[in-house]
């Protein structure tokens, strides 16, 4: 059985000393280069997801953005 389901094969270009790190960490913990790139790329993602939902609370307490409220919005789905 393949144990690579629903993965996407890509390639990437890295600053030389990115990629240096990268050989050194993935021999040094004896894994994978995919591994700790896609690791690495989900953390980021979590950060990014803070800073985003941090932007939108912003946005809302400065009635940048307009909420609506959930029973308006069940009322029109007719819920």
């Amino acid at each position: 059985m393949n144990k690579y389901v629903n993965v996407t094969k890509m390639s990437i270009t890295l600053d030389n000393n990115v990629a240096d790190e990268l050989n050194s960490l993935a021999k040094e913990l004896n894994e994978k280069k995919s591994h700790l790139i896609e690791n690495a790329l989900m953390l980021y993602f979590d950060m990014l997801d803070e800073k985003l939902s941090d932007k939108r609370l912003r946005e809302m307490q400065s009635g940048e953005v307009k909420t609506i409220p959930a029973e308006e919005v069940w009322k029109e789905l007719g819920l």
